[in-house]
C-alpha cells in the first residue's frame, strides 16, 4: 500500500466499525481525516477548567483535579453509588455513578483518587443545589499508560483536546490518532511542500508536524508543527489561484475596446449626476480590461451605495459599442426586475432600441425569468439569440440550455456568492471565446480576505459613496423592553405620515417553520476561538432561548395590523416563496407607497432600491450576521433622506451577538464591519462559502493574523506554477490542491 492509499484508508478498517462510526459524526471517515483533526488547545496538567462558568443543561469537558471520591449503598434505592468532587481550586462539581454493586464501581474508585487529574465530560445536572455530572466519561491523565515511566512522561507533557461531540470525547479522539499514527512512516504520507522548499524554510516534514500536533513533547513542539501546517494551508490555496490565472491568461477573448461616440459617452452626458473619483478610476481599468485579448475576471467590491450598478453599466455599454451583448445575472427575480427597473431609469431613451422615441444610439434591455409567461419567454429568447437585445437581464433562467446569444462579451454577476460554480460556468463557456467576467459584491471584503480567497483575481474597490447620501443611524432596541418596542411602533407611523416607507424584517415565514432566506443562526455567533475558556463541546453559550419563537413574516404583519398605530394603513408581504407576480405587486405597492410598510424575510437584503425608504426594522436581529445586517440597513438612506435602522434583539450584554449588534450600531464603514466580522467569528474556513467541495478546508490559517504567511506562499507559489505549470515535479501538491479543494470549490477561489 503506498502513501496515499494509506491515507485513504477507511477508519473502519484501521480502527473498527464502532470507534470509526462515533469519528464518523464529526465527519472523519479516513486516516487524512482524522490526522487533519487537529487538536483546538493544549491543557496542562495544572490547568483548570473555571467551574463558575458551568450552566446547568450544557454539555461540557472540563480539567479539574478529585478532590475526594466516595462509594456508599444506597438504602431507599438499593445498590450502590459513587460520588467524586472535584475542583478547580475555588469551585467544585461533584461527579455521580450508580451501580447495582459496589464492587462494579471500584474500578471507577481505583481511578478517581484524589490528588490525581482528568478530563471529564457529560452534561451539568443539578441536584439539591449542586451541581453534578452523571456517569461522566473522563481521562485520567497518565493513569492508562503502559509503565511507570511512560506515566510521568504522560502527565508531564501537552494534552491535546479536539474539537469533541458526546459520543466522541476528546481522549478518544487522542487515542484513535495516536492509533493510526504511530505505525506511520515518511513514506506513507506524501508531503504537498516540496523539499526544496522545506529546506529552505527549515519545516519539518508533513509527518514530523503531525507528530508535532497531535503528540508534543513541549509547547513548543505544537506551536512549530502548526506553523508548516498553516504554510501548508496557504501554498495549497496560492498554488491553485496561482496555476489557475496561468490558465486563464492562456484563454483568448474577444477585444471590446471603448468607441468615441458610442452608448458609454451617451449615457455619461445624460447622467443626473457626476460620477464619484472612484467609479472614473474604476470605469478605466475595467474599460482597459475589456479592451484586451484576455478575459477579463474582475472583483467589483463597494459599500452599500458606493454606485457599482452605473459602473457596471458602464462596462456593459462598452462591449454593446464594439458590437456585443452582455448579461446581468442576479439571485433572485425581485432583484433581476429590479436591476431591470434601474438600468431603464438611468438609459431612458438609450434603452429602447427600436422602440418609438428611442435614441438613434440605443440598444434594447430584456428581463428572463423562469416564471415568465410564453409569449414574454418566446420574445427574450428571440431578442438575445438575435442580438436586438444588448442587455440581458435575468435569474438561473439565462443558464438554461435553451438561452443562446448572438455574441456574449460580458457577464455582470451580481451577488456572486448566491450561484454555485457551475451555474456561473453555463454562462463563461457560451462560445468559442470566453466572455468576459466582471462579479460585484456588496459586502466588503478585507484585503487579507481578498488575497486568500479570490488570489490573484483583478480587484476594483468603490471606496466612496455619491455626494447627497443621507447618512442612516443603527440603534439596538431590547425585545423585551415594551416601551422602547411601543415607541418603535410608533415611529413608524410617523415615518409613514410623512410619506416614507418602512421595512420590517423577519428571520422566518411561518411561526412553524425554520429560519429561512438566510436568517438562520450565524455560524459567528457559534465560536470566536481563541481565547476561550478551557469548556469545550459547550453548546449554545451565545444562543437565544428556544422558548422564545422567532418573528415570521405572517404572525408579524397580523400583529402590526391588529396595533392601533397602523389603523388605515396597509402592510404588505415579502419572501422567497411568493410566486413572481406577487413578488412584483408587493414591491409596487410599496415603492408606490400603496402599502407603505413591508414585511418581509431577508429577500430585500440586496438591490432593492426605494428612495423614500426611510427605516429599517430587523426582529431578532441576533440570528443574522455582520455583513447580513449591513446590507439590509442599506435599503434605506439611499437619497436625501436620513435613514434609521432598529434591530430588535434579545441578545445578551457581553455576547458575542450583541458585539456584533453593537458594531453594526457604531459604525456604517461596510470594510470596518468586515474585518470585524473576522475579529468575531472563527473563520478557519474562508471558503465557506464555496458551496461544495473538497474535503478539507483550512483549518489553521487565519487571514488576519497570517496575512504575511500568505503572502510569502503566494510569491512561492507563482515562482512554483512558472517553473512547472503542471506540478509534474510537485505530485503531492497537485494531489492536495484536488483533494482538499476539488474542481469546485478551486473554481471558487477565482470566481468568487
Amino acid at each position: 500500500m503506498n502513501g496515499a492509499d494509506r491515507l485513504a484508508e477507511p477508519l473502519s478498517r484501521v480502527l473498527g466499525a464502532r470507534t470509526a462510526g462515533g469519528l464518523a459524526k464529526l465527519g472523519l471517515e479516513t486516516v487524512e481525516d482524522l490526522l487533519r483533526h487537529y487538536p483546538r488547545r493544549y491543557g496542562s496538567p495544572g490547568e483548570r477548567t473555571d467551574m463558575s462558568a458551568l450552566a446547568v443543561g450544557e454539555h461540557v469537558t472540563v480539567m479539574a483535579e478529585v478532590r475526594s471520591t466516595q462509594v456508599r449503598s444506597m438504602r431507599s434505592r438499593g445498590g450502590a453509588m459513587l460520588e467524586a468532587i472535584v475542583t478547580d481550586g475555588h469551585d467544585t462539581l461533584q461527579l455521580t455513578f450508580f451501580a447495582k454493586r459496589a464492587g462494579v464501581l471500584r474500578m471507577h474508585e481505583s481511578k478517581l483518587k484524589p490528588g490525581s487529574t482528568g478530563l471529564f465530560t457529560g452534561t451539568v445536572g443539578d441536584y439539591r443545589g449542586r451541581r453534578q455530572l452523571t456517569h461522566p466519561d473522563y481521562l485520567i491523565v497518565g493513569v492508562d499508560a503502559a509503565d511507570e515511566a511512560e506515566a510521568v512522561l504522560e502527565a508531564s507533557r501537552p494534552i491535546p483536546i479536539y474539537p469533541a461531540a458526546a459520543a466522541v470525547p476528546t481522549w478518544r479522539i487522542g487515542r484513535s490518532v495516536r492509533t493510526v499514527l504511530d505505525p506511520l512512516t515518511e513514506e506513507d504520507v506524501p508531503d504537498p511542500i516540496p523539499a526544496a522548499i522545506r529546506a529552505e524554510r527549515s519545516l519539518p516534514t508533513l509527518l514530523e508536524a503531525l507528530r508535532a500536533v497531535h503528540v508534543p513533547d513541549a509547547p513548543s513542539d505544537w506551536e512549530r508543527g502548526q506553523d508548516r501546517l498553516r504554510f501548508e494551508e496557504a501554498l495549497v490555496l496560492q498554488t491553485a489561484l496561482a496555476r489557475r490565472r496561468a490558465a486563464r491568461e492562456g484563454l483568448a477573448s474577444t477585444p471590446r475596446p471603448p468607441r468615441d461616440g458610442g452608448l458609454v459617452d451617451a449615457l455619461d452626458a445624460s447622467l443626473p449626476f457626476t460620477l464619484t473619483p472612484a467609479q472614473e478610476t474604476v470605469g478605466r481599468e475595467i474599460a482597459a480590461s475589456l479592451a484586451g485579448a484576455t478575459p477579463m475576471m474582475r472583483l467589483l467590491q463597494g459599500d452599500v451605495g458606493a454606485g457599482k450598478t452605473v459602473v457596471a453599466l458602464r462596462a456593459m455599454l462598452q462591449v454593446v459599442d464594439s458590437g456585443g451583448q452582455a448579461a446581468l445575472l442576479a439571485p433572485t427575480e425581485v432583484l433581476a426586475a429590479q436591476h431591470l427597473r434601474s438600468l431603464e431609469q438611468l438609459l431612458g431613451p438609450l434603452g429602447h432600441g427600436g422602440m418609438l422615441g428611442g435614441d438613434a444610439r440605443a440598444t434594447r434591455l430584456t428581463l428572463l425569468t423562469g416564471s415568465q409567461g410564453s409569449t414574454v419567454r418566446r420574445q427574450a429568447l428571440a431578442d438575445a439569440a438575435s442580438g436586438a437585445a444588448g442587455i440581458v437581464v435575468g435569474t438561473h433562467a439565462l443558464l438554461s440550455e435553451g438561452v443562446q446569444f448572438a455574441d456574449l462579451g460580458l457577464v455582470v454577476v451580481d451577488e456572486q456568492h448566491r450561484f454555485g460554480v457551475e451555474q456561473r460556468d453555463a454562462l463563461r463557456t457560451r462560445g468559442d471565446r470566453p466572455p468576459h467576467m466582471l462579479v460585484m459584491t456588496a459586502t466588503p471584503i478585507p484585503r487579507t480576505v481578498a488575497m486568500t480567497v479570490f488570489g490573484d483575481l483583478e480587484t476594483s474597490t468603490l471606496a466612496d459613496r455619491p455626494p447627497g447620501r443621507a447618512e442612516t443611524v443603527t440603534h439596538i432596541v431590547p425585545a423585551d423592553n415594551e416601551a422602547w418596542l411601543a415607541r418603535t411602533w410608533q415611529r413608524v407611523r410617523e415615518e409613514v405620515d410623512q410619506g416614507h416607507r418602512v421595512y420590517v424584517v423577519c428571520p422566518r415565514i411561518d411561526a412553524d417553520e425554520p429560519a429561512v432566506d438566510g436568517g438562520a443562526p450565524p455560524s459567528d455567533a457559534a465560536d470566536a476561538g481563541g481565547d476561550e475558556p478551557l469548556v469545550l463541546e459547550w453548546e449554545g453559550d451565545d444562543a437565544p432561548s428556544a422558548s422564545v419563537p422567532l418573528a415570521s413574516v405572517t404572525e408579524t404583519a397580523a400583529m402590526l395590523a391588529a396595533r392601533p398605530e397602523f389603523a388605515g394603513i396597509r402592510i404588505g408581504r415579502l419572501h422567497g416563496r411568493l410566486p413572481a407576480d406577487a413578488k412584483e405587486a408587493a414591491m409596487a405597492a410599496f415603492a408606490s407607497g400603496e402599502a407603505p410598510v413591508m414585511v418581509s424575510t431577508t429577500v430585500i437584503e440586496v438591490g432593492v432600491d426605494v428612495p423614500q425608504a426611510t427605516v429599517m426594522i430587523v426582529l431578532d436581529a441576533e440570528r443574522f450576521g455582520i455583513s447580513q445586517l449591513h446590507q439590509l440597513r442599506g435599503r434605506v438612506g439611499r437619497s436625501t433622506l436620513a435613514g434609521l435602522c432598529l434591530l430588535v434583539s434579545r441578545a445578551e450584554p457581553g455576547s458575542v451577538s450583541r458585539e456584533r449588534l453593537e458594531a453594526l450600531a457604531s459604525t456604517t464603514d461596510g470594510f470596518a464591519l468586515a474585518e470585524k466580522d473576522l475579529e468575531l467569528r472563527r473563520e478557519g474556513d474562508v471558503l465557506g462559502a464555496a458551496q461544495s467541495g473538497g474535503r478539507h478546508s483550512l483549518r489553521l490559517l487565519r487571514v488576519v493574523r497570517d496575512a504575511a504567511l500568505i503572502e510569502e506562499a503566494r510569491v512561492v507559489a507563482r515562482d512554483l506554477v512558472a517553473a512547472d505549470p503542471l506540478l509534474e515535479t510537485a505530485p503531492a501538491l497537485a494531489s492536495a490542491i484536488s483533494l482538499w479543494l476539488g474542481p469546485e470549490r478551486e473554481d471558487f477561489l477565482e470566481r468568487g
